[in-house]
């Protein structure tokens, strides 16, 4: 069953041992994956939405099929098949933590959170925490970027037929910064599309989803709050964060985790207006990275930032709890803190700051606290040291 008695969160369907120490589910998860336009200009995300009642369904596969595996091999630089059989061996049995294509159930409208994924990783990498957000009562679209930064991904061409794009690695003496800062703005165009794609199936206007999934879309009719959205991403998704509000005022803030900050035009930052929340790992971040954020401070509106101590950059997907203690750390998937308590702590301080600024009645603000750091397993700011002159 979803729904377990007691404080069991999201995370627990992956892990049956996990101390029981988190947020409390308020609504039974489920998901769809919606393609709009078959021509790679088009709109690919996995939508995770809140329901009340559980019906008969199942849950999809971690990842969804072998080319996903495939594009992975090819991202971390080794063999395809050597590679499939390792990655079935470890991850093929896992499940998403949500139920798939049950018709949208709930009572008022759901605050939006478009979210975007880190390089080399896909649309359902994140389910742990896209998942949690819609136990608390948000309709959170996973984009699946399709500028070559995924390790995988796909589009159907005119007969229908899909066609694979794969990671595109950087070529023999290729500078990095053009390729990235045309991405992050491309990646910024697919989230404000899957904004708008969910505008107009809130409104009721029909469209049509290339998937042809079971999935009734108009059970979403007048489901969402349209006056309260928020990006949020991982890594080079938390770049693709900045660039979207840039981009797009109807995001009202941006959660930005572990963020990547070298694909971003210097000329974008004093042109986002909107709250942005940086909650970084301790292992990842440097010192020209932490001074490209600190170039959004600013003294009217509220910029954020927190670092979890003992995590690595691999703490916020879903790798980091579906591999054990030693591979984990070998792989860099882990680090020091329990993956569980680093997310918890990532997911609760995230809901408190989308409290404080999409205006919600919940009482995410109990974790208030963690926002300005204050807990032993956070850091205030960073733990990396930056010279004045780096700024």
């Amino acid at each position: 069953m979803f729904v377990l008695s007691g404080c069991v969160t999201i995370l627990q369907l992956f892990s049956y041992f996990t101390v029981c120490f988190a947020l409390f589910i308020v609504f039974v998860v489920f998901c769809c994956d919606l393609v709009f336009l078959s021509c790679q200009q088009g709109s690919f995300f996995r939508l995770y939405y809140p329901c009340q009642e559980t019906e008969k369904a199942e849950k999809p596969d971690w990842v969804p099929c072998r080319e996903y595996f495939n594009g992975l091999a090819d991202f971390m630089k080794i063999n395809r098949t050597l590679s499939e059989r390792i990655f079935n061996h470890l991850f093929g049995s896992f499940k998403i933590p949500a139920y798939l294509d049950a018709p949208f159930k709930s009572n008022g409208k759901c605050p939006v959170v478009i979210f975007s994924h880190g390089l080399g990783a896909f649309r359902t990498l994140y389910s742990a925490i896209c998942a949690e957000m819609a136990s608390q009562g948000f309709i959170v679209a996973s984009v699946e970027h399709r500028d070559q930064s995924a390790s995988a991904t796909y589009y159907f061409n005119d007969s229908l037929v899909k066609e694979w794009m794969y990671y595109r690695a950087l070529q023999h003496g290729e500078s990095e910064f053009p390729l990235r800062n045309k991405q992050v703005k491309q990646r910024a165009d697919e989230c404000i599309l899957a904004l708008d794609k969910l505008t107009e199936i809130n409104s009721g206007r029909a469209v049509q989803n290339a998937l042809q999934t079971k999935f009734d879309w108009t059970t979403l009719e007048n489901s969402m709050d349209l006056c309260r959205i928020a990006a949020m991403g991982h890594s080079f998704g938390g770049a693709t964060v900045i660039e979207a509000l840039c981009k797009e005022v109807k995001f009202k803030c941006g959660i930005a985790l572990d963020a990547w900050m070298f694909p971003l035009d210097d000329e974008t930052f004093p042109r986002v207006k909107q709250p942005i929340f940086f909650i970084n790992s301790e292992k990842f971040q440097w010192a020209g990275n932490i001074s490209r954020m600190k170039k959004l401070e600013s003294a009217i509106i509220q910029r954020k930032m927190i670092t979890i101590r003992g995590t690595v950059h691999q703490s916020f997907p879903d790798f980091t709890f579906l591999t054990g203690n030693w591979i984990g750390k070998l792989m860099k998937l882990k680090g020091e803190i329990d993956p569980h308590i680093a997310i918890d702590l990532s997911n609760k301080a995230t809901l408190a700051f989308l409290q404080r600024h999409l205006g919600l009645e919940k009482d995410f603000n109990q974790w208030d606290a963690l926002i300005d750091g204050q807990d032993e397993n956070l850091i205030q700011g960073t733990n990396v040291t930056v010279l004045q002159s780096a700024i």
